[in-house]
């Protein structure tokens, strides 16, 4: 029987569903998944925001200035 590893991210029908509902009536389903990717990295950010986990604007920068090399 198939079960979901359990680390990854969910998000529940109903806020699929809501946001399904906020899209165009025509699109691709890429287009559709592309949306609920979106949503799930806007609710890890919250999440993560209002857990502390979240960097100042210096620690910001000198992440960027590795990454910008």
């Amino acid at each position: 029987m198939f079960s979901w590893p359990t680390n990854m991210k969910m998000i529940t029908k109903t806020q699929i569903i809501d946001s399904l509902n906020n899209l165009p009536e025509n699109l691709t389903i890429d287009q559709v998944i592309d949306h609920l990717v979106v949503v799930e990295k806007i609710q890890k950010g919250l999440k993560d925001s209002a857990s502390g986990r979240v960097y100042d604007k210096e620690q910001a920068k000198k992440k960027l200035k590795k990454w910008l090399k």
